[in-house]
């Protein structure tokens, strides 16, 4: 770690995102192409140095939220297709044909204003249909009594000249909950909704090289049917998530911090903010650099444990924006200096997760724009990246 502040920083294991990759290509099948999800900047793991990894490893497709995460990636050197699964605004369609994205198309209007502006242009925009199967968030609508609706309003948006339609795909709201049999039910009424789509759409002469609904949860649960053209395991090809574990999947980011300070304390000394914690006995209390700034969660405040030198250390006393405290007493080979881990490898994110009453996404991606990302491949650092200088 030369030449870095040893302050706190998170390690990208890019021979455990390999292996990610591989298990879960060989979960799904050969002939199903994975999209690698690199939206919110991979889920807080960097977006420009998983996307170069994920392109020398064949990935079908990358995806992103916007433009500008989108056209980062372009300039950066990425060529391999990127479709935008959020909003861009028709004026930007400019842009999307200069560096050759592929965009989601959610409704007919969306889809009349893109193919105007490309026609303006004089291009063809490729798109991916989005069907609302059930998230009721973005697609077209085609539950129930808006079936044939949104059969005609896609044939209508595919048959514009100036849109080349390659895709189409559903997104699932509660596949991740195999243990609730509602859930369960819901995730495979959404999808037979969605093959009953492609179905009606080929019936009349649409059909799409590239269909895809598989997210996270579904290729836990459910790969060999729904797999289909694409998958998009989301949080999972960063090992992390409900299955991952289960799956073999190992944890990419490691968030790591380091020791800056030990005192001893007398039993009955209250510690940090609001006095939440009294030491019980004397106390070998230890300070480390990182705090809620960083993106360690103040709600974790005295629930939470840390790991060094092959022991689970319990966090004390209230996290501050900048440092934490945590009882050495039962650690002595831990002093000033010495590499704790947050979460990764030997303390997974998904259990902090659990005791923040979040998901694993939520503490990943609000790992701060302060704390350098070290990539990592076959142990040796192979790239650094320190976002708010960028």
């Amino acid at each position: 770690m030369e030449q870095m502040l040893r302050r706190t920083w998170a390690e990208i294991d890019l021979d455990d995102l390999t292996h990610n990759f591989k298990t879960l290509q060989q979960r799904v099948g050969e002939k199903t192409k994975i999209v690698g999800v690199v939206k919110a900047d991979a889920y807080g793991h960097g977006a420009l140095q998983i996307s170069r990894a994920l392109e020398e490893l064949g990935a079908g497709y990358l995806a992103v939220s916007n433009l500008d995460e989108a056209r980062e990636l372009r300039t950066a050197g990425i060529s391999m297709p990127i479709l935008i699964l959020g909003h861009t605004p028709e004026q930007y369609v400019p842009q999307l044909l200069e560096y050759n994205i592929t965009q989601a198309v959610t409704c007919e209007a969306k889809a009349l204003a893109y193919n105007n502006m490309a026609k303006a242009c004089g291009g063809k925009l490729r798109v991916h249909i989005k069907a609302d199967t059930g998230m009721s968030r973005l697609g077209f609508l085609c539950a129930d009594g808006h079936f044939e609706a949104g059969v005609e309003g896609i044939l209508r948006s595919c048959e514009l000249p100036y849109l080349d339609a390659e895709g189409i795909f559903t997104h699932f709201a509660v596949s991740d909950e195999p243990e609730k049999p509602e859930s369960v039910a819901y995730t495979q009424k959404q999808f037979q909704l969605f093959m009953d789509l492609i179905g009606a759409l080929e019936a009349r002469g649409r059909t799409f090289p590239l269909r895809h609904c598989a997210n996270s949860g579904a290729v836990v649960n459910n790969p060999e049917e729904m797999a289909l053209d694409m998958a998009r395991p989301g949080i999972l090809l960063y090992g992390c998530g409900a299955g991952a574990e289960e799956l073999g999947l190992r944890p990419v980011m490691s968030l790591k911090t380091t020791v800056s300070t030990i005192k001893i304390l007398d039993p009955g000394w209250s510690v940090s903010y609001g006095r939440m914690y009294k030491t019980p006995v004397r106390t070998r209390m230890g300070v480390l650099p990182i705090g809620y700034a960083d993106g360690l969660f103040r709600i974790l405040s005295n629930r939470c444990s840390f790991y060094a030198d092959g022991k689970i250390l319990p966090q004390r006393g209230r996290i501050c924006m900048d440092m934490c405290m945590v009882d050495l007493t039962d650690a002595p080979g831990v002093d000033v200096g010495s590499e704790v881990e947050i979460f990764g490898t030997h303390s997974r994110v998904d259990k902090l997760a659990e005791l923040a009453g979040t998901i694993s996404y939520e503490l990943t991606c609000a790992v701060s724009k302060r704390v350098p990302r070290v990539f990592l491949q076959k142990k040796k650092v192979v790239g650094r990246e320190l976002r708010m200088y960028l």
